[in-house]
C-alpha cells in the first residue's frame, strides 16, 4: 500500500496532508476516549505493540511492488481485533513512520497518502464490527464469514485509496489504469489469508484467556461488550 514515489507530486501533495491530518484526529479522539475507559498505560503498551508488529509486517515479512504500490500483508483486522482501533491506528502510524525514517525515506513524502490509507479503513471495520458482531460476543469466538467481513472490508478500503491516490496524481491514462488493475489483482491474495490469519490469531488468543496479561490486549477480546 505504499504509493510509489512520483505519482502525486507537486501541489497535490497538499491533499494528502489534509486527509492525514484528518485521520490523525479521529485516532486521537479515539486515544482519548480509549485512555479515559481503559488506561493511558494499558493503551501505551497496546500501541508499543502494534507499532513493533506493524513494523515486523512491513519491513520482514514479504513485500513486493506492482503496479502503483506495493503488496503487503498489514494484518490490519487482526491488529483490530486484538488491540483496539485506537492502539492499531497509532501502532499503523508510528509503525509506518519507524519504517521510513530509517529504511525508505524515499516514502516520507507520500507518508501523508500512505497513514490515510492504512487509518480510514481501520476506521471503517471498527464502524463494521459494532455493526456484525453482538454485544454478546467476545472477538476470540468470532465465526469465519464475520473474519472475512473485517478483512475484505478493510483490504478493498487499501485498494479503494490506493485507486484514489493513483487516478488523482496520474489520471485516467491506459498505463495508469492497468498498474491499479494488477495492483489490485494482486492483494486478492491478501484478502484470502488475512482472514485465517485472524482465526489463527483469536483461536491462540482464546487458548491463552487464563494467562493474557491485564491491559496488554483489548478487553473485547475475551469479554463480551
Amino acid at each position: 500500500m505504499h504509493i510509489e514515489p512520483g505519482i502525486v507530486t507537486g501541489a497535490k501533495l497538499v491533499l494528502s496532508y489534509a486527509t492525514g491530518i484528518a485521520a490523525g484526529g479521529v485516532a486521537l479522539k479515539l486515544a482519548v476516549e480509549t485512555v479515559r475507559e481503559q488506561g493511558a498505560r494499558s493503551f501505551a503498551a497496546r500501541t508499543l505493540a502494534t507499532m513493533g508488529l506493524v513494523f515486523t509486517f512491513f519491513q520482514v515479512l514479504p513485500h513486493f511492488p506492482v503496479g502503483v504500490s506495493e503488496v503487503h500483508f498489514i494484518l490490519g483486522s487482526t491488529l483490530f481485533l486484538l488491540f483496539g482501533a485506537a492502539p492499531a491506528a497509532f501502532g499503523l502510524a508510528f509503525g509506518l513512520l519507524l519504517q521510513g525514517v530509517l529504511f525508505v525515506p524515499t516514502d516520507l513524502p507520500q507518508y501523508g497518502m500512505n497513514v490515510t490509507t492504512l487509518l480510514v479503513p481501520l476506521f471503517a471495520i471498527q464502524a463494521l464490527a459494532s455493526r456484525i458482531i453482538p454485544r454478546k460476543t467476545a472477538y476470540v469466538d468470532l465465526q469465519y464469514r464475520q473474519a472475512l467481513a473485517l478483512s475484505t472490508a478493510y483490504q478493498s478500503g487499501i485498494v479503494a485509496w490506493v485507486a484514489f491516490w493513483a487516478l488523482y496524481g496520474s489520471g485516467f491514462g491506459a498505463t495508469n489504469l492497468a498498474n491499479i488493475a494488477a495492483f489490485a489483482g494482486s492483494y486478492a491474495l491478501v484478502i484470502v489469508i488475512e482472514p485465517l490469519a485472524d482465526l489463527a490469531v483469536l483461536a491462540l488468543a482464546k487458548s491463552l484467556r487464563g494467562v493474557t496479561a491485564t491491559g496488554l490486549v483489548t478487553p473485547r477480546l475475551h469479554n463480551a461488550a
